[in-house]
């Protein structure tokens, strides 16, 4: 016989004993995460790849302190880093590498500490880099560049190479000398061409508002603006700019200036090529919303130098084409097409449509003259009144009176003879025009403030859907009271589609004919989300969008990608061949455009664009990417696709991982994604078109490797009404099956999809993943579904037998079991607590405890009654007080408080905005009288989730202190054995051992 045979199962056995203790050896040389891991641990940010493919550049964030900006060349490896740079910008030719330097992290919160704010903090600069100096794969940490101190913004031209504009601060008035360690700026030359200047810094294309103050003739003195040919380094001056706006190529830059003597008011537009500013329109006022379409060097803003010998100037709209003379007027008060009373608001937005023919505006009715004869504080009323005939409840109306008060309707003219229409109207205020603006038609909505506000506190939002005729503003209603519809007009505007929630079905509807098509009534599978389980109507699962001529739209089922005739004619058929459905795998086509899935829908009305974005119809005639999900297995990636063949979906890429979206190169076949587990954390790969080759080429977190950490994997289980249901397990590392682990239970709702989600170390209002599982515990996060009335049974009925099932397996200990969670999280714990003594110890954040006073509360953050969230969405207890009274007591845990005998910690704010702190008050109080164990702490003027960061960590620290203390014996600190007086505020906060 072989001795090999014989010995190899005795070398396998013996490594089998081994492997635990060599692996326990190796987990005891790292160290647990602690809080002082929360700064050092990174995030990556701002991701941008260069057309060519041959650049990358990342910022690397650190929990707390100052980013770093890297550069990477994928060819070479040569590497730049640069300290506390942001906002990475790259020319077209992937030469220039543009970015912002933010201040020292350090010095800012000093600063801040010390009171400081606004101008008396230190500003941001400008970086060039220089691409091409950079060869032969070596690292630079601290490489040589242009840089500008006291840049307030910056812009280079979507399609251009050449050019950057920079606009700078106010100088400032004792400048110091250069700041220790920093290099003196680079010198370059500059031009100064006659005439004036002015511009705020925008995004490309875009402009913002007149500002600030409450006089509406104060004004302020403009800053200098830069214009620098990248190439050559030369730079034009201009100056008291207040805004400034490049068109797409870069050929044109106009601004608007701005000075408190009134002489160099006015807007300019700069030829690039030469450096030559030219008047566009000249004279003493305010000149505000300047834009610039993207071709043709047209230019829109607005002014009131017309009217500024007034008390409160009213604005107009003008309008030029650079070059070619002084701007004019298209409309103000006094025009024929603007309603009686109205005026061009100085709240809307100015936008050119896609090809630059229309030029769209917001107009308002004129505001009342502000009272003259104020009385003194002391002596005036402040009242609010809730009538039960308002629209929208008072609170609600408070919270948007501003957002009223600037509302502004939509009106464009044409830029051939700037003919204006008026579109929006008091009574349909919204409107979205089709084929980016340049549509015949436009979809007109009404607003809840209108005509269906008195649903919102108990129903939701309804509207009614008009189609309106563009030329003239005329309208034909198309849908009447229909909630969540989400209409909008196919590219070619031949069918208005929406959803209908009531039947479940996307509908469309012949623009010209009228008649309508039920879209998805001929698929064999539902279109609605069939996991849904809210008292309300469902969301679909959406669209891929259209083929091109719309031909066609692209609809999904649960898995599947559908193509439907939207005239009805053509019968549907299955795009992907039903391997998604085959392989419980949802499929998502990959718009290339990153506008995620390609569905059609606009803004308008108050403020937003006023037109409806075009996006490029789904292509048949070449190979598409396709996101992949695996519902019960949780992998995801990739899948590519030809959608005129009748083939199945090839697999690029599926695995173990929650992969990230691929971002390609413009020029070139190279992919950038990430890639992430529970242990591995998001950095960024690159591939080829093919999804394959990949490389990591980031490594954001080295220090990882220096604690403990630990895997987590999928569980399945039965609930007790016999619904399969799956979870999440973490486990920690150097698990051993043969000890028992103390155990943390976080849930929410459905969360299993998260499996390969990765945390970073950090402080917030819930307990972090990361760092219980690295100090020893089993993590356990259950998904949960609901009966419709009994939220809190359901709950038991699936979090328990989970519990119980991973108890059974031998390595947790059942005494030692704690739980979790916030808002609904923290609602479901203090239900489940009046029901078992499961759990040695519960956190319970901004819980609801009486549903019976919350259902009549306010969501101050939004102004809403919570009605609507019982009768229909998260509580889910499908009725009104008045129809359900039993389902809402037995669903408070107040009523059953005497039945708790779990320790309950909680936090609620003074300034939760959407549960009511009263809620915890009650069932605080309610355990007090009680005299259960009971903690609830408040941290002053925070709002539903910590946002300050001391605080967080503050939370973090007490968090871990009471289940430490509960679920692993350690000593239980003076905040929970003594308290902390009101009196000791603020000096004392309890987190020592007393006699440690």
């Amino acid at each position: 016989m072989d001795p090999q045979r014989i010995l190899r199962p005795i070398v396998l056995f013996v490594l089998f004993l081994t492997f635990p203790a060599v692996l326990a050896a190796q987990t005891a040389e790292k160290k647990p995460l602690d809080h002082d891991a929360y700064d050092i641990w990174n995030r990556i940010g701002a991701q941008v790849i260069s057309d060519d493919g041959e650049w990358l550049f990342y910022t690397v964030v650190p929990g707390e302190g100052d980013a770093t900006l890297i550069a990477r060349n994928l060819e070479d490896g040569a590497e730049i880093s640069i300290p506390r740079g942001s906002g990475p910008r790259i020319t077209g030719d992937s030469r220039f590498l543009v970015f912002t330097i933010e201040p020292m992290f350090t010095v800012v919160d000093s600063l801040e500490g010390e009171g400081k704010r606004g101008d008396d903090l230190p500003k941001d600069s400008l970086g060039i880099v220089d691409l091409s100096q950079f060869q032969g794969g070596e690292a630079v940490s601290d490489p040589d560049f242009f840089r500008v101190a006291r840049v307030k913004s910056w812009q280079i031209p979507e399609e251009d190479n050449a050019f950057l504009a920079y606009l700078l601060e106010k100088p400032e008035e004792a400048p110091d000398s250069a700041a220790e360690g920093e290099e003196e700026e680079e010198e370059a030359p500059r031009r100064r061409p006659g005439g004036r200047a002015g511009a705020m810094g925008m995004r490309p294309g875009g402009a913002g508002g007149p500002g600030g103050s409450d006089d509406p003739k104060e004004k302020e003195d403009g800053t200098e603006l830069i214009l620098r040919d990248l190439p050559s380094g030369q730079e034009t001056s201009f100056e008291n700019v207040m805004e400034y706006a490049f068109d797409e190529k870069g050929t044109w830059l106009a601004y608007t200036a701005e000075n408190e003597d009134g002489d160099a008011d006015g807007v300019f537009g700069v030829a690039t090529a030469s450096g030559e500013a030219s008047p566009v329109l000249t004279g003493e006022g305010k000149y505000a919303r300047l834009t610039v379409s993207k071709e043709d060097g047209k230019v829109a803003f607005l002014t009131n130098r017309d009217d500024w010998e007034a008390d409160d100037p009213a604005y107009a709209l003008y309008y030029a084409e650079l070059g070619q003379g002084e701007a004019r007027l298209v409309a103000n008060s006094e025009t024929p097409a603007v309603p009686e009373g109205w005026e061009v608001s100085e709240n809307g937005n100015l936008t050119f449509s896609e090809e630059g023919s229309r030029l769209f505006f917001g107009t308002a009715p004129t505001p009342p003259p502000p009272p003259t004869d104020t009385l003194p504080d002391d002596e005036q009323v402040r009242v609010d009144i809730w009538n039960w005939k308002d629209p929208l409840i008072q609170p609600m109306q408070l919270v948007n009176a501003n957002r009223e008060r600037d509302r502004t309707y939509q009106a464009y003219a044409s830029t051939d003879d700037l003919a204006v229409v008026q579109l929006g109207r008091l009574e349909i205020p919204e409107i979205t025009v089709g084929i980016g603006g340049e549509g015949d038609l436009a979809v007109a909505t009404t607003t809840t403030m209108v005509k269906y506000g008195w649903y919102v506190s108990h129903d939701g939002s309804y509207e009614d859907v008009y189609l309106m005729e563009v030329a003239t503003g005329e309208t034909r209603l198309a849908i009447e009271k229909i909630k969540s519809a989400g209409a909008s007009l196919s590219p070619n505007e031949q069918y208005l589609t929406w959803w209908d929630g009531a039947t479940k079905h996307h509908m469309a509807m012949d623009t010209e004919t009228g008649e309508v098509t039920n879209l998805s009534e001929a698929l064999p599978y539902p279109v609605h989300n069939e996991l849904d389980d809210h008292p309300d109507i469902p969301r679909s699962y959406g669209s891929a969008g259209w083929l091109e001529d719309d031909e066609a739209i692209l609809i999904y089922d649960r898995y599947d990608i559908w193509r439907v005739d939207p005239s009805g004619e053509a019968e549907p058929v299955n795009l992907t061949e039903g391997l998604g459905r085959e392989h419980a795998m949802e499929l998502r086509y990959l718009d290339p455009s990153g506008a995620g899935g390609g569905r059609f829908f606009g803004f308008g009305g108050g403020g937003g664009a006023a037109f409806q974005a075009t996006a490029d119809p789904v292509p048949t005639d070449e190979d598409v990417l396709l996101r992949a999900s695996g519902e019960f297995t949780k992998q995801s990636g990739y899948y590519r696709d030809r959608f005129d063949r009748n083939r199945a979906p090839t697999r690029l890429l599926m695995g173990d991982y929650a992969y990230g979206r691929p971002q390609k190169a413009d020029d070139a076949n190279v992919y950038l994604l990430t890639r992430s587990t529970f242990e591995e954390f998001p950095d960024l790969w690159v591939a080829n078109e093919d999804l394959e080759e990949m490389e990591k080429v980031t490594d954001a977190n080295p220090q990882q490797s220096e604690y403990r950490w630990g895997t987590a994997e999928l569980v399945e289980w039965v609930s007790n009404d016999g619904t399969p249901l799956q979870g999440i397990l973490a486990k920690p590392e150097g698990f051993d099956p043969t000890k028992k682990y103390p155990m943390m239970v976080y849930f929410y709702e459905r969360m299993s999809d998260g499996l390969h989600r990765y945390q970073n170390p950090g402080p917030g209002t819930s307990v972090n993943q990361s760092f219980y599982v690295s100090r020893g515990y089993v993590y356990f996060v259950p998904d949960i579904p609901y009966e419709i009335g009994h939220p809190g049974e359901s709950a038991i009925d699936a979090v328990v037998p989970g519990v119980l099932k991973i108890v059974d397996q031998g390595f947790v200990d059942k005494d030692r079991i704690g739980a979790q969670g916030h808002s609904w999280g923290g609602y479901q714990l203090a239900y489940m607590i009046t029901r078992t003594n499961l759990f040695a110890a519960v956190e319970g954040g901004a819980p609801v405890s009486n549903m019976t006073s919350a259902y009549g509360g306010i969501r101050w953050q939004s102004g809403m009654n919570r009605q609507f969230q019982y009768e229909h969405t998260q509580s889910r207890i499908g009725g009104s007080l008045w129809e359900e009274t039993l389902r809402y007591i037995n669903n408070s845990p107040l009523f059953e408080a005497d039945k708790v005998q779990t320790p309950f910690l909680m936090i609620h704010n003074d300034e939760d905005g959407a549960v009511p702190w009263y809620q915890g008050i009650e069932f605080y109080m309610a355990l007090r009288r009680l005299k259960k164990p009971v903690w609830m702490l408040n941290y002053n003027g925070e709002p539903h989730g910590l946002r300050r960061r001391p605080n967080q960590i503050d939370w973090t620290i007490r968090m871990q202190q009471f289940f430490d203390h509960y679920l692993k014996g350690a000593p239980a600190p003076i905040w929970m054995t003594e308290g902390v007086r009101a009196v000791d505020k603020g000096r004392e906060f309890g987190l020592e051992i007393k006699g440690g």
